[in-house]
């Protein structure tokens, strides 16, 4: 179990989803076209306003080109 505390992991989880954007090259508006939302429902999840389901969060993973699974490992990785 983690020893961070949820404000910590809050924010691990909310810079993994920036970094993940970023990754694929993609701006807020970009990667919003890409879901068929528009950018503030981006920019509210990655400033922690908005919480995704587990089902969005697949499509925002899908979208920038890396599994469910990855980011659940690399997220692990940053919870250690």
């Amino acid at each position: 179990m983690s020893k961070r505390s949820p404000r910590s992991q809050q924010e691990a989880l909310l810079s993994l989803l920036r970094e993940i954007r970023s990754d694929a090259g993609l701006r807020q508006v970009d990667l919003a076209d890409k879901l068929g939302q528009p950018q503030p429902y981006v920019s509210r999840y990655e400033s922690g306003e908005r919480r995704l389901d587990i089902l969005e969060l697949r499509e925002v993973c899908e979208a920038v080109g890396i599994t469910l699974d990855e980011f659940a490992a690399r997220l692990d990785q940053r919870l250690k």
